[in-house]
């Protein structure tokens, strides 16, 4: 009894996904209201007609309400993200509020990633969002919502989607030796090649499943967010989903494989039958294998919304974050290439599109407008706008020669600048005071136009010499393909033993650094014939479900201003460490954290970067010095001493992250 739903001022539904049982109850309920005779309508007007109420109150309410429950014990969360209203309900007990709030965020955030500064208009994005076209508008959502239903699979049984992190695999050696492959080899051959139609690859990496292999950024590249990076994992899951169960790996690759803690044996694999070879076939999609009834559903419920996959070779445009140094520049556009090596191994190709300025300069002009908006509302005006911190004469210079850039077909943003400087500049016009509002509402609206016709209607109709050839990709494939083959058994039981414990009675754990978005976790796989350090099947899945119920217990208390919590569960003993440290590795002073309100974004890096932002707050007091944040989660056996458990936190807490242990990116 699940549903999400996104929709315009108008009650218009944009987007929406539901489950089968949500679907069904929603049609019993409305066929009963209609005459004998009269066929259902469609479901997505049935919803609209259902909600129209909730929206119109939330789009009229100054006050509005953001979450409520009904009689039936549905719960329904609100949140407005410009002009569009998301809705989140469930009806079935297994979410609570801020797991649909979460959902709420995670779907903006794959809606950003798709779309970019579309999402800053509401008209356009409504275009975006339900085409007229049916069948395209039907692909659409299929995507959106298949996004929707990996990142739920994800998040029940991927630890680093549950504290929202990347999770590296641990073997330092190798992971050396792929980047350096990457840097000397593959990017450097790729940007040199004039197959590569004006495109520049500024990042490459190899994800084993969801775990990090290696990463390389080139020297022209900005740092990849953790918000953006855990989005893309999702994408490339979403295209070539993991099958976590281990049966078809060799015994003597499970048997020998060792922690990553010291060196490792080189192990060459023999060769794959050639039925097993091909059990993965070119037109068939490996799909996840679980034994959980409840998550088979929500499997079979994945396989209704199977789409016809894209071209191989086709990439999808991307809307990432990039930190230049004259500013933070959001939702800047990328090309994504998804290159399959084996299943369960990917290589991930961002690159640079030959038009990307022209994202920069929009986004500036945008940013300008909306400061003056802000300005005018407030009543910050005047004839010549004296007392604007911003400098309309340089702007007005510079939006002319940006406007005579664009192409001449761009009449429309033409006629809507030239009537906004007859208002702002001339003698006869109002100047800057309110009645200006709706021109800059309007050079918004035109603006990101011209961002949605260059970078999304365009992208979809360019030719093939725009975009890397099918022959590179099918080149880089294979570089890397050699590179690892000797390694891709072994990396693929390892990204299921990534770690190992040495401490009696510590059952688990899990340590994040939040300055750079990483985690490190023995792993919980609960398939039956998958073996990890807990063991597998129902051993396994019960404290699965100890450590995801632990994760979000500490949320709350974070949210609350707590950044220690121990409490005892049954025959566990549970701790949670939130701490600060210098780049030499000193602990800093504990600090006040500041409480949240129930209804604020949800903790975590993929949808909202809340540890950026303590990150922040906590720099105030220390200017000039590299803090970072670390996280650390144990679960211990209950008998063993109070004093033994914090000995083992405090040397976890100080061996993990040595660079002996971790690969350098």
């Amino acid at each position: 009894m699940k549903c999400l739903l996104i929709a315009s001022e108008s009650a218009e539904v944009l987007f929406h996904w539901s489950d089968r049982e949500y679907r069904q109850s929603i049609q019993e309920k409305y066929g009963v209201s209609q005459e004998e005779g009269e066929g259902l309508p469609a479901f997505e007007d049935i919803l609209s007609t259902l909600f129209a109420p909730i929206i119109i109150s939330c789009s009229t309410l100054e006050d509005s309400y953001t979450s409520f429950t009904t009689e039936n014990n549905h719960i329904y969360v609100l949140h407005q993200f410009d002009e569009c209203l998301y809705i989140a309900v469930n009806g079935d007990g297994e979410e609570k509020e801020d797991d649909l709030r979460r959902k709420l965020y995670v779907l903006k955030k794959m809606v950003e990633v798709m779309f970019g500064m579309v999402t800053l208009s509401g008209n356009l994005l409504r275009k975006e969002l339900r085409p007229q076209d049916t069948e395209q508008r039907a692909r659409l959502w299929k995507y959106l919502q298949s996004l929707l239903d990996t990142y739920s699979l994800l998040r029940e049984n991927d630890q680093s989607f549950l504290v929202e992190a990347v999770e590296r695999l641990i073997h330092p050696q190798l992971c050396e030796l792929c980047i350096e492959f990457l840097e000397r080899r593959l990017v450097q051959q790729l940007n040199s090649s004039v197959e590569r139609a004006g495109e520049e690859v500024l990042h490459a990496f190899v994800l084993v499943h969801t775990k990090l292999l290696a990463f390389y950024s080139s020297r022209n590249a900005s740092i990849l967010t953790p918000s953006d990076l855990l989005a893309l994992i999702v994408m490339a899951q979403n295209m070539y989903p993991s099958n976590v169960d281990l049966d078809d790996m060799s015994p003597e690759v499970s048997n020998g494989l060792t922690s990553g803690s010291g060196p490792e044996t080189f192990y060459t694999p023999e060769p794959s039958p050639s039925s097993r070879s091909s059990s993965t076939g070119r037109g068939e999609t490996p799909v996840f294998q679980f034994v959980d009834p409840e998550i088979q559903m929500a499997e079979d419920s994945l396989h209704t919304l199977e789409i016809n996959p894209p071209d191989p070779a086709s990439p999808r445009r991307v809307f990432l974050e990039v930190l230049h140094k004259d500013g933070l520049y959001p939702m800047m556009p990328h090309s994504m290439y998804c290159l399959s090596l084996w299943p369960g191994i990917t290589l991930v190709l961002l690159t640079k599109i030959s038009s990307s300025a022209l994202a920069i300069s929009v986004y500036k002009y945008l940013e300008d407008f909306d400061k003056l908006e802000k300005r005018l509302h407030e009543g910050h005006g005047g004839p010549a706008s004296a007392r604007s911190p911003l400098n309309m004469q340089d702007i007005r210079s510079k939006m002319d020669k940006f406007i005579k850039s664009l192409e001449p077909h761009d009449l429309q943003l033409q006629n809507v600048w030239a009537e906004f400087k007859s208002r702002a500049f001339s003698r006869a016009g109002s100047g800057f005071n309110k009645d200006l509002i709706p021109w800059c509402k309007n050079m918004k609206t035109q603006l990101c136009g011209i961002y949605r016709q260059c970078f999304l209607t365009d992208s979809l109709s360019a030719d093939v010499t725009h975009r890397l050839s099918a022959g590179l990709q099918e080149r880089a494939q294979a570089m890397v393909r050699e590179k690892l083959v000797d390694w891709k058994d072994f990396l693929l039981v390892k990204s299921k033993r990534n770690i190992t414990m040495d401490f009696p009675g510590l059952v688990h754990f899990i340590c994040v650094d939040r300055a750079t978005g990483q985690m490190i976790a023995p792993s919980l796989s609960i398939a039956e014939r998958t073996t990890s350090e807990l063991g597998k099947g129902p051993v396994a899945n019960y404290i699965k479900n100890k450590v995801w119920a632990l994760v979000r217990t500490t949320r709350r208390y974070l949210q609350k201003g707590y950044s220690t919590v121990t409490l005892r569960d049954g025959d566990f003993y549970f701790c949670y460490f939130l701490w600060f440290e210098n780049e030499t590795g000193y602990k800093l002073q504990p600090v006040d954290i500041p409480v949240l309100a129930d209804d604020s974004p949800p903790i975590g890096m993929l949808a909202y970067d809340y540890y950026s932002r303590l990150l922040k707050y906590y720099n105030k007091n220390h200017k000039g010095e590299n803090v970072k944040c670390y996280e650390l989660l144990t679960v211990h056996l209950g008998v063993i001493p109070t004093e033994i458990i914090l000995q083992h936190c405090r040397q976890l807490a100080s061996k993990l992250w040595e660079p002996s242990r971790n690969p350098l990116l």
